[in-house]
């Protein structure tokens, strides 16, 4: 039965050669630029010249290049050896790597039908191209060889961890599983390939498609003028002359709220969020939901696992699902108290106004503002005219990191954007070498998936001669011509945030690619971005950004005071929700192989876990409903993985009380910090990499204190 997947080996690498050949004519060569690196500075994109025909071509002929390359460290005839297996594999797939890198960085920025088409084709031929790499049984005998003989290799650290990697990596992919279980393996990763780009594209769609169209200003009370008017531009331009139109964000609450005085146009807004995705027509994802379900039940069932997330677990930090069970159902009984409590303050408020309703998830946002403004005699709306945005970049985001680290930042306007709204930099180190190119793209769009994310577009690596070249994407809304852009303080908050992403991607010093970066257990990539978010209210950092977009007079002392009292306030709330969606995503994948539901029975399953777990508080939903739960079917990193954003506050909240301990933003502590965590992406045990950096095992009080919750 072996012959059988060499066979089949064969038959896709014959495919691939000819699909590779047809795209190697001399005009497809000459106009291709994915086919080569590019000769930019930092073998940075040539956005210019990349067009979505390219991608099929291009993708092919990587595909075959890599097949190649694999079957040439089959086919050698001299014993497996680290530099002619391992080394070899973590050179293959130069080019498809390149290429994927950008599309899928594109295909979330700058979607269009076309790049949905591409997307649609190509997720299930390059599931079948991975699994026939490692499910080959030839080149998974030379891995196991050298598995089984490391003690006698000599291998340094590095190099060390990358043969486990290796040899873990195939093993998790079904490399010793009989012949019949690979066939029906790479049948699931196949078919899971597709519904999760089924399920993306439709998220994108119906975000696009179902917010809500307002006929008169007056439904709009208590928004500004500007975003009245860009609700007004975003009608016309869908087609909805003279009327207005509120657009969905990727989360279940929905800027607008916190302001709209109108309470029918609050319940449309909410409930049009809620809906998204379960309530039939062509993006209804329930069927989607139910089926990745389902085949990542059976995936875990048929590796030996009790169900997928005990899969998923074995590779992250919290080792368990019992410890990610007991982290958040621990968090989630007094997290719901302090929720209860906050509703009963807005309601306190409803009932003072003689409003003559009981709170919903549509009237949160806009009466907890009420009740800040009571409680701290401040509202949002006072303080984001002192955070304009490129005040909060350069004199933020780029001085705190120029404090810490040393690096500097330049300007690239000589090198092509994908998008006009994008900015380029590129990135210095303290002795003025290169370091990294930084792409900044900031604005909301139809053609962008939703939320808030870092990628990369070049990974470093001593072995490939690469620097790094990252991006940083979130989804502020663009306002008309000629107006700042004023951001709120999550906003703020968040673009420090995934600078921290971008951060561990440029620091990154290691030899291999699969170490780089972010490449890190999923529970532990949070937990560097987490960590600068502490700048974004530092005293000094703060004093330097938080500048009135008129007049440049500093946030006035005691408004910043106001602030700083106010960082717990609400806690109840965003813990809840976070927690609900944790555990959502807990129940997904911690159902067996035959209990998932059918799609009828999706949303009855969600309302059931989210009751059993203590979390069923209606007037706060989850973050993320299933339907559109993008971070955990869209693709697989996030799957039984969104605990890991409370799990990595916990590093977080007690490295910035390192930092407090050792004198806050210095150059010191900068370095110190780069050089134990965030230089080293993967190339050492995470918490190891933790206590050389702490001097000690995290402790979780800090965290508590935090939210409240201690």
């Amino acid at each position: 039965m072996k012959l059988q997947v060499i066979t089949v080996l064969s038959a896709v690498l014959a495919l691939a050669l000819s699909a590779s050949a047809h795209a190697d004519t001399p005009n497809a060569m000459n106009a291709n630029p994915l086919f080569t690196p590019s000769t930019l500075p930092g073998q940075f994109p040539r956005f210019d010249l990349i067009r979505e025909e390219h991608f099929i071509p291009a993708y092919e002929r990587g595909m075959a290049e890599q097949l190649a390359e694999v079957e040439a460290i089959v086919r050698n005839p001299q014993p497996a050896t680290f530099e002619n297996t391992i080394v070899a594999l973590e050179k293959s797939g130069q080019t498809l790597n390149r290429v994927a890198a950008i599309f899928d960085n594109l295909s979330g920025t700058i979607s269009n039908e076309q790049m949905q088409q591409i997307e649609t084709e190509m997720a299930p031929r390059l599931s079948a191209h991975r699994d026939a790499i490692r499910l080959n049984p030839a080149l998974f005998a030379r891995i196991r060889a050298l598995f089984d003989t490391q003690a006698q290799l000599g291998l340094d650290p590095e190099s060390a961890r990358l043969l486990d990697r290796y040899y873990k990596d195939f093993t998790r992919a079904g490399a010793l599983l009989a012949d019949n279980g690979k066939t029906r393996l790479t049948n699931l990763n196949a078919e899971l390939a597709s519904l999760l780009t089924a399920f993306t594209q439709n998220v994108l769609k119906e975000k696009n498609a179902d917010g809500i169209v307002v006929a008169t200003r007056e439904e709009l009370a208590g928004l500004s003028d500007a975003e009245i008017q860009a609700a007004a531009k975003a009608a016309t331009d869908a087609g909805h002359e003279g009327r207005y139109l509120l657009r969905l964000l990727n989360t279940t609450g929905q800027p607008p709220l916190s302001t709209l005085t109108h309470r029918p146009t609050r319940e449309r807004l909410m409930q049009a969020s809620l809906d998204r995705g379960s309530h039939g027509g062509d993006y209804d994802n329930r069927a989607i939901v139910a089926r990745i379900a389902a085949i990542r039940a059976e995936l875990a069932t048929l590796l030996g696992y009790e169900n997928y997330a005990a899969y998923q677990a074995a590779e992250q930090t919290a080792g368990s699902v019992a410890t990610i069970n007991k982290l958040l159902t621990d968090l989630a009984k007094p997290a719901v108290a302090n929720a209860r409590k906050e509703a009963a303050d807005i309601q306190a408020i409803i009932d003072a106004e003689q409003g003559g309703f009981t709170v919903t998830a549509a009237d949160w946002d806009l009466y907890a503002e009420k009740v800040r403004a009571a409680r701290y005699a401040f509202d949002e709306s006072q303080i984001r005219p002192y955070f304009e945005m490129n005040r909060v970049i350069q004199d933020g985001v780029f001085f705190a990191a120029t404090k810490l680290f040393g690096i500097t930042f330049k300007e690239r306007t000589d090198l092509p954007k994908y998008h006009p709204d994008t900015q380029v930099f590129e990135i210095f180190n303290e002795d003025g070498s290169h370091l990294a190119f930084f792409i900044v793209d900031m604005y909301a769009r139809s053609s962008k998936r939703g939320g808030a994310w870092m990628n990369e577009y070049v990974t470093q690596s001593h072995l490939l001669g690469q620097t790094a070249v990252v991006g940083n994407h979130l989804n502020v809304p663009k306002p008309p011509a000629g107006e700042p852009t004023l951001l709120t303080f999550d906003e703020v908050t968040t673009t420090f945030h995934e600078f921290g992403h971008a951060l561990h991607g440029m620091f990154s010093n290691v030899k291999y690619p699969r170490f780089a970066g972010t490449n890190v257990p999923r529970d532990f990539v949070e937990f560097p971005s987490q960590a600068f978010e502490m700048w974004a209210a530092w005293p000094e950092v703060l004093a330097n950004y938080a500048k009135h977009y008129q007049t440049h007079e500093p946030l006035p002392p005691e408004l910043l005071r106001k602030v700083m009292a106010a960082r717990k306030f609400n806690q109840g709330y965003a813990t809840t929700e976070y927690l609900a969606a944790s555990l959502l995503d807990q129940a997904w994948h911690q159902v067996k192989a035959g209990e998932v539901p059918a799609a009828d029975g999706v949303l009855a399953f969600e309302a059931a876990a989210l009751k059993k777990a203590g979390v069923d508080f209606a007037p706060v939903p989850p973050r993320y409903r299933s339907t559109y739960f993008s971070h955990i079917f869209t693709g697989n990193d996030y799957a039984a993985g969104y605990y890991s954003y409370l799990w990595s506050e916990v590093l977080d909240a007690d490295t910035v009380e390192w930092f407090k301990e050792n004198g806050g933003l210095t150059r010191k502590n900068g370095e110190h910090y780069r050089q134990t965590v965030l230089s080293r992406g993967s190339s050492g045990e995470a918490m190891d990499l933790y206590r050389t950096f702490r001097g000690a095992d995290p402790v979780i009080k800090p965290l508590l204190e935090r939210r409240g919750l201690n």
